[in-house]
């Protein structure tokens, strides 16, 4: 289904990348990292892609956050992966020299909206990953923003991979519980 040197490979440079980060429970963020992945995986088996899809697709999952949140860049994953592994983490991260978080998402749906499905996948799966219980500190007007930015990338990513969909569907109905 997909090699595991590939995925030894992402895992440790996710995991030094992140070194000390947290997840907003406290627990190390390669947690966060290692449950995408975990998603996507089951995806690809279910979905029976190919060898050489599903390494994109793990890859990328495992190395979602990296130029987003450490001192990364493209570059560096160009060179220790491949352009496509650079790419779909690119297509993955926030412009952050964009002001508000609307112009954030829509820039990256739309760099999203250019790469292959197996890409798509993983922001399919990082959002299933976030949709669990809110922190304490949001308010109700943080999680409806949060909601409204689930359904929007379900909208614009469902046709990425069936089960993924699914299962955000499914987490975006639950998370309504939490909205007072």
């Amino acid at each position: 289904m997909f090699c595991q040197e590939n995925y030894i490979k992402a895992l440790e440079y996710a995991a030094s990348a992140h070194a000390e980060q947290k997840t907003p429970k406290g627990l190390p963020y390669i947690v966060h990292v290692t449950s995408v992945a975990m998603e996507v995986i089951d995806a690809c088996e279910k979905s029976k892609l190919e060898v050489e899809k599903s390494n994109l697709a793990i890859s990328c999952a495992l190395l979602h956050d990296t130029i987003e949140d450490t001192n990364i860049t493209y570059d560096d994953l160009y060179v220790d992966f491949s352009e496509a592994i650079a790419n779909g983490v690119e297509a993955l991260s926030k412009d952050k020299t964009l002001e508000s978080k609307q112009e954030q998402m829509k820039k990256s749906i739309e760099m999203l909206l250019e790469q292959p499905y197996e890409v798509q996948m993983v922001k399919l799966a990082d959002r299933i990953t976030n949709l669990s219980t809110p922190p304490k500190h949001w308010d109700n007007d943080k999680k409806k923003a949060y909601l409204k930015e689930a359904s929007f990338i379900y909208s614009c990513l469902k046709n990425s991979n069936i089960y993924l969909s699914k299962r955000l569907e499914e987490k975006i109905e639950n998370y309504k519980s939490y909205i007072d």
